[in-house]
């Protein structure tokens, strides 16, 4: 089953490791302190240990947060080991990331849209 989010969800992603054992006060901690941004909003915060073998996911749902949890059986999730706390990604980066890739594709053909043929 693949899991729905909104068209207009906000995507961000914690560079480098995680402590996975944190939970959903900790884990919205770290976004509130280190990253100072609101875990309140209609966003999806991304964490990863240092295996990549496992990542946990928080939203915010209005009534209550949602805590996701993935663990990989074979192979490690791409994630960025830069120096920066946090990036927003898009959608499709997001994908690219479930699907074993890395978010910093080298080359994406673009879509073509509104062509004639005259």
């Amino acid at each position: 089953m693949k899991v729905k989010f909104p068209d207009d969800l906000k995507i961000f992603i914690a560079c480098g490791k995680t402590d996975m054992r944190k939970s959903i006060d900790g884990l919205a901690a770290i976004v509130s302190q280190n990253f100072k941004l609101n875990p309140f909003e209609n966003t999806l915060f991304l964490f990863c240990g240092g295996k990549r073998d496992r990542m946990k996911a928080l939203l915010w749902e209005g009534d209550g947060f949602l805590l996701l949890y993935k663990r990989l059986e074979n192979g490690a999730f791409q994630w960025p080991k830069t120096t920066e706390d946090v990036r927003e990604i898009t959608p499709q980066q997001f994908r690219w990331l479930i699907e074993g890739l890395t978010i910093d594709q080298k080359k994406v053909i673009q879509k073509v849209e509104n062509k004639m043929i005259i």
